[in-house]
């Protein structure tokens, strides 16, 4: 991997439901760095790929269940957008004013990801169905408009533990290796690394949202240029199990399970 790179911000305006995300940031790419080049990555705000791909809920449409009118009282939340965190959530681990913890797809997250920023007035929009086929979709479509070969990243922000801020993290992928094993390789000093495994594509996403933002930028879209990754069909952000992450598995020791 190459230890210089360059990033590119896409401004694209105002993502609606139904359009072409490949149309929209190809021609972005055209005016911000001459358009795609082999090997570049494109990177990808879920929020605006769900709604590209009409995953967007009207608050009106929801009527609340009894738990989500407890949850919301409890959290201070507005009971349909806990509504629909319950209906995107695989469970509830606990929470703070303002925010559900969740457990989704094998990840934990605030709200289950279902995020009011950047969606209509009214309206939520939750992750993308599949992020990792949304990725593909959009890879296979910028090749065939531009003839060259890309990875892309769908991208979210997310909080660390004990730690003030958002930084990106990868919630799909295609055509790269989203994780990188570095165990067996020597140190400075020739002791070999036993745990060290590279979240290339997390740290991939935290350099695009250093250039696409979090308020009204209207860039939802990044490309990283010069990383030199080879590029594939492969797919897939690798996760553990809960017993497996350090966090987790702290909290499910003195704690109980969930």
């Amino acid at each position: 991997m190459n230890r210089s790179f360059e990033v590119y911000g896409l401004p694209t305006g105002i993502i609606t439901p139904g359009v072409s995300i490949a149309g929209y940031v190809t021609e972005a790419a055209q005016q911000a760095c001459n358009g795609f080049k082999e090997g570049d990555i494109l990177v990808l705000a879920e929020t605006a790929v769900a709604t590209a791909e009409g995953n967007v809920i009207m608050l009106s449409t929801i009527t609340p269940s009894r738990r989500a009118e407890e949850l919301a009282v409890r959290y201070q939340m507005d009971p349909g957008t806990v509504e629909v965190v319950l209906q995107e959530s695989d469970s509830i681990v606990g929470g703070i004013p303002g925010f559900l913890l969740c457990m989704k797809h094998g990840t934990l997250l605030p709200n289950a990801g279902v995020d009011a920023s950047n969606a209509p007035p009214g309206c939520v929009t939750p992750l993308p169905k599949n992020p990792d086929h949304s990725a593909l979709t959009i890879k296979h479509a910028v090749e065939d408009l531009t003839g060259v070969r890309i990875g892309v990243i769908i991208a979210d922000s997310r909080t660390h533990a004990m730690r003030r801020g958002c930084s990106g993290v990868a919630i799909g992928s295609a055509g790269i290796t989203a994780v990188i094993d570095d165990r067996g390789r020597s140190d400075l000093f020739g002791r070999k690394l036993e745990v060290t495994q590279r979240a290339v594509a997390d740290n991939i996403a935290s350099a695009a949202e250093l250039v696409m933002g979090e308020a009204d930028e209207c860039i939802p879209a990044a490309i990283i240029r010069g990383l030199g990754m080879p590029i594939g069909d492969q797919t897939g952000i690798e996760t553990i199990a809960a017993e497996e992450c350090l966090f987790m598995g702290v909290f499910r020791k003195n704690a109980g399970s969930f």
